[in-house]
């Protein structure tokens, strides 16, 4: 398999380096999206040990699962109720709401909409109510409107978008073309609901939707 032949690739190139891979924090994941899914994988072994077979595992934030479902990451990132005793506090002190609000936006916020770009769009209906009930109770709790989940993540995808539009040395610079009309951007051809709502198909949308 190709992916067995990069990690010889690698093994090597790290003994010509004089590099060694730590192999206890090393892990492997297999995301097999095919209507017939591989059963018989052959395992990853780095200097004759076999590295360890995971169903998900966190990267930068991120926990990632073998299905792809981003059930286990909305679920760590509900903690951010536990922050709402404290808004709760400040309150009680009878702070104004536009305190309250900054209070939300600078340390509760920022926990349900961690790296946003990369899970929301593909995440269930139960999971984003889940998390939108975080930002309800934050609005019963300062008496202010605050933006839901939906609105920042567009947001974000449009803002992310124009970083790579600008950034040409960026390897995925090249799915942002322009039409003819050089106001809006091709639409990404998807074959699956998945890949349709996945950020780049997305953050293409937010883009012309902005324009």
């Amino acid at each position: 398999m190709t992916y067995l032949e990069e990690i010889k690739h690698l093994e090597i190139w790290c003994q010509e380096n004089n590099l060694l891979l730590n192999i206890s924090k090393t892990k492997e994941l297999i995301v097999d999206c095919s209507k017939k899914q591989e059963q018989n994988y052959q395992p990853v072994r780095i200097n004759g040990t076999t590295v360890e077979r995971v169903d998900s595992f966190r990267y930068l934030g991120v926990h990632i699962s073998q299905d792809l479902s981003w059930s286990r990451q909305t679920n760590s990132l509900a903690k951010a109720h536990q922050r709402l005793y404290n808004l709760r506090r400040l309150r009680d002190f009878r702070l104004p709401s536009k305190v309250l609000g900054n209070f939300y936006t600078c340390t509760i916020e920022s926990i349900p909409t961690r790296n946003i770009t990369a899970w929301f769009g593909n995440s269930t209906k139960q999971d984003r109510q889940a998390l939108q009930r975080v930002v309800h109770s934050t609005e019963h709790i300062i008496h202010m409107e605050l933006p839901d989940l939906q609105t920042i993540y567009h947001k974000r995808c449009q803002t992310k978008a124009r970083k790579l539009v600008k950034d040409l040395t960026h390897p995925n610079n090249r799915l942002f073309s322009l039409l003819r009309s050089g106001k809006r951007f091709r639409s990404l051809k998807t074959n699956t609901e998945r890949l349709k709502r996945s950020f780049f198909p997305q953050a293409i949308q937010a883009l012309n939707q902005g324009n």
